[in-house]
């Protein structure tokens, strides 16, 4: 947005008048300035002695913006920019772009997709299924009482999560189980397996990290995608019409891209807050920063989360958050920073560089309280530098 001065010997009558004949936009005279916006212009004529607030509607063709907003650049503008003119005579309506901003050159055609935009679009597919299948919800929900139901552990959690019997103490950590989103992901699973009783179905890895889950699927005929030597996927038996399985940890970018341009449907058990994360990484993707993540290089979920990433470097701990932070502070040797690192940043990472603007996100599955003091830690360093 941007102010203009009037010349006192401006009229707003006919500033008004010779506007009117050769406008395809709207403008308020009100008492707040000139801006442009992908709507409308708004002149401000309040500096004017005696004058009352009142709106004055008028069209404006492109031309007429344009011209308004070279002259406005250049330091002044005054009623004559607004005359009529030849060039401006009646035309039909010209639409601007929501992207027509003083500030910005951009163009809606010109801006880059984001991976994120790009994965929601996939998600619209009707081959793409991500809230289940009510028709087989009932089956699911006895089956996962009858496999992971247990009284035992009722009597544990009733009684404070301590049972003595003959003599044997037992206790239960308090955080026994699963969680809402693994939950959530083994009943999507078992659900799409009673969906698709006809069909091939994979699945892109180990659903959870339990033994128990995946050897159950297994047994219900679900096909595990196998790693090759050089610890790429082999998507190879994956044919048309067969179905593909998004473990909790999700998937990455490029194999949800592979999925969309096949003949398969596809069913998504990512966990919500896996996905929480892969949001997290697209604002520091739009803010210009890099993003330091939390969490192990070659985990799945992480490996999915840095395929949504642009730069990044990923720390396991705090001693190697300790060595990010002193490189932000005090810099160092690069070429031993980027060995050490080798496998855990992005292409072409160059720490001189792109550690001057930085967000933080996680492995979900790593410990909250490590995550905030590395954070804290991060925050610190960023502040002494700058």
């Amino acid at each position: 947005s941007f102010e203009v001065t009037w010349s006192s010997d401006t009229s707003r009558d006919k500033l008004a008048s010779g506007c009117r004949t050769s406008c395809h936009r709207t403008v308020s005279l009100t008492r707040t300035g000139i801006r442009l916006t992908n709507q409308r212009v708004i002149i401000n004529l309040s500096k004017w002695k005696g004058t009352k607030r009142k709106k004055i509607n008028m069209k404006f063709s492109t031309p007429a913006v344009v011209a308004a907003l070279f002259v406005a650049a250049s330091g002044g503008l005054s009623a004559s920019a607004f005359a009529p003119s030849l060039s401006f005579a009646p035309r039909s309506p010209t639409t601007l772009s929501s992207t027509t901003e003083a500030t910005s050159s951009e163009t809606t055609a010109e801006r880059k997709t984001t991976k994120k935009e790009e994965r929601l679009r996939m998600m619209k597919s009707d081959q793409f299924y991500r809230k289940g299948f009510k028709e087989v919800r009932d089956d699911v929900e006895d089956v996962m009482q009858d496999q992971f139901k247990s009284e035992l552990v009722d009597d544990l959690k009733s009684s404070n999560y301590v049972v003595e019997r003959d003599g044997v103490r037992v206790h239960l950590a308090k955080d026994f189980g699963f969680c809402w989103g693994v939950e959530r992901s083994i009943a999507l699973a078992y659900e799409a397996v009673k969906h698709f009783p006809d069909k091939t179905i994979h699945i892109t890895n180990e659903l959870i990290h339990n033994p128990e889950v995946n050897d159950n699927l297994q047994n219900m005929n679900v096909k595990f995608i196998e790693k090759k030597g050089d610890g790429e996927k082999d998507f190879s038996t994956v044919d048309e019409g067969d179905v593909v399985i998004l473990p909790a940890f999700g998937a990455s970018f490029e194999e949800m891209d592979l999925f969309d341009k096949k003949d398969v449907d596809v069913v998504d058990t990512t966990c919500p807050w896996v996905s929480k994360v892969w949001n997290t990484v697209d604002k520091h993707q739009k803010a210009g920063s890099t993003s330091i993540i939390h969490g192990k290089y070659a985990h799945e979920e992480t490996v999915a989360t840095l395929s949504f990433c642009e730069d990044y470097i990923v720390i396991k701990d705090m001693k190697e958050a300790q060595m990010v932070a002193d490189y932000i502070t005090k810099g160092g040797d690069k070429a031993a920073f980027l060995e050490y690192f080798k496998n855990a940043i992005s292409e072409g990472f160059n720490p001189d560089t792109m550690l001057s603007k930085i967000g933080v996100a996680n492995q979900t599955t790593m410990y909250k309280k490590e995550t905030r003091a590395i954070g804290q830690l991060l925050q610190k360093a960023i502040m002494e530098k700058f």
